[in-house]
């Protein structure tokens, strides 16, 4: 099984300028986990919500207690804290590959990329629900 029949194409991204903010309601709104940036059509990057909930402010330890601490994240690019080396993997690479690079680098989700251009993403979830339906297989052929 290849990359391609279980990545997802419509992929969520960012550019890098945009704020940490709007990155963690795309997150949100998306129920996603990973954020491919993008740059002229070029992948730059990657943002986690881990990343992004390393820099969250504390309420706690706020100046001003009126404000919202959130509002912080405005200021912050993407680019500030995006990951810029970015482990990628070709819609031909086999599933058995994509999986363990996702456990030898301990990363949740890989870009898909045809050349320079960004064409999908595959996580740890997708691969798994591959591992279960083969395996939904296997039994039933036995």
């Amino acid at each position: 099984m290849q990359v391609a029949e279980r990545m997802r194409t419509a992929v969520v991204l960012v550019r890098p300028s945009d704020s940490v903010r709007a990155a963690w309601g795309l997150l949100r709104e998306h129920r996603i986990r990973h954020l491919p940036v993008v740059e002229d059509g070029k992948l730059v990057g990657i943002v986690t919500d881990r990343d992004i909930r390393l820099v969250f402010p504390s309420a706690v330890t706020a100046d001003d207690k009126e404000q919202d601490p959130f509002d912080a994240l405005e200021k912050v690019s993407v680019s500030q804290i995006m990951t810029k080396r970015v482990f990628t993997v070709t819609p031909e690479t086999s599933i058995a590959v994509a999986a363990r690079l996702l456990l030898e680098r301990r990363i949740g989700g890989l870009p898909v990329v045809q050349g320079d251009l960004l064409v999908g993403i595959i996580t740890k979830t997708d691969i798994l629900a591959a591992f279960v339906e083969l395996m939904s297989k296997s039994k039933r052929s036995q």
